[in-house]
């Protein structure tokens, strides 16, 4: 028996490790087996466990079928991104801090909320700070929770195959942005509406999120950045609009998008040299902690998504300031002693010690 992973609030679990070499199309790995029922440990779900035995379908792909509405929508988005750095130099600094800021919120609300709280339930929130979340969420524009918990959780279990809404195999573009201007594979879809979703539909406010998520985004992502600077430090309308508005959502979308793309094709990968996903610092820079790519794909349960605390982790910081503030509990952590003995045991040799 192995103590496979731990919390800060003393909760344990142990788990039997055996290895199997596993084929997948033209793909062998090796992949490490753990009693799923302990990993589950007191997150009551499993979906976030990479599932070996899936295959993919023979014969051709299906074609791809273009979302122009995403297409002219994102194209759109983007000049206007390009636009606004144009108009920086003469913005005012109070603006400029209010897009940083807008721009920490938002990313909270995908890393610390629909990524680790929700997709993979790795610590424990009161209401307040899951009120708090949902409207960071909001802001941040990358679907509703649930929807995002959903494809985050297939993208876990079916990581690398035509089942995972990102697959990194499709190439950099796809994964990058790709993804979100075609159709969904039909394994995706499939795959996806088996999932055990009961956990995220029993949160009132997720599903008052889903509900009245369109209007959420029209006020939270758009209105309040741009009318801010505009109303209390007499803005320029088109500065204020802009740039806290159209140029934060932008850079917060493309630094969750590499997240699904560079982190999981540039960098080492120390804990399991069997997946796809790496260790990128660069990226966790700009995603607040979330490019330790090849430790969270190895232990998707762990709160921290890294074996390094602080460090290029600015949502593991805010987890443990909401935990000594009373806002959060349970964080689950993974022991010393498994990252060692996983990084022996799978991992590519580059492995420095946290």
């Amino acid at each position: 028996l192995l103590k496979e992973f731990s919390s800060t609030s003393s909760t344990t679990a142990v788990g039997t490790v055996t290895s199997r070499v596993t084929k997948n199309g033209n793909a062998i790995m090796e992949k490490d087996l753990l009693n799923h029922e302990d990993l589950a440990g007191d997150r009551g779900m499993v979906d976030d466990i990479f599932d070996e035995t899936y295959r993919e379908k023979e014969g051709p792909k299906p074609p791809l079928r273009y979302v122009w509405r995403n297409i002219i929508l994102m194209s759109l988005l983007h000049l206007g991104a390009l636009f606004a750095l144009t108009l920086i130099p003469s913005a005012k600094i109070q603006t400029l801090a209010w897009a940083v800021l807008c721009f920490l919120v938002s990313a909270l609300g995908i890393t610390a909320g629909s990524h680790r709280l929700w997709s993979h339930r790795s610590y424990k929130a009161t209401l307040p700070l899951r009120i708090f979340l949902t409207i960071a969420n909001s802001m941040a524009f990358q679907n509703d929770i649930y929807e995002w918990v959903r494809d985050h959780r297939v993208h876990h279990k079916f990581s690398e195959t035509d089942a995972d809404p990102h697959n990194a195999m499709r190439g950099f573009f796809f994964s990058h942005i790709g993804w979100l201007l075609v159709r969904k594979h039909p394994d995706v879809i499939e795959k996806g509406q088996k999932l055990d979703l009961s956990d995220i539909k029993a949160d009132k406010v997720v599903m008052f999120q889903r509900k009245y998520y369109k209007p959420s985004v029209v006020l939270l992502c758009f209105t309040l950045p741009a009318v801010v600077p505009w109303y209390f430090w007499d803005e320029s309308i088109v500065i204020s609009f802009f740039i806290p508005a159209i140029l934060r959502y932008a850079v917060g979308l493309n630094a969750t998008w590499l997240v699904n793309s560079a982190a999981h094709m540039f960098g080492n990968r120390p804990y399991d040299q069997n997946i796809n996903p790496r260790e990128n610092p660069l990226v966790s820079l700009g995603a607040l902690g979330e490019g330790f790519h090849n430790y969270h794909h190895t232990f998707p349960y762990d709160y921290s998504t890294s074996e390094f605390g602080w460090r290029f982790n600015l949502t593991t910081a805010f987890i443990d300031l909401m935990c000594l503030l009373g806002l959060a509990s349970d964080r689950k952590k993974v022991s010393k002693e498994v990252i060692l003995a996983r990084k022996m045991r799978t991992g590519d040799g580059s492995h420095k010690s946290g």
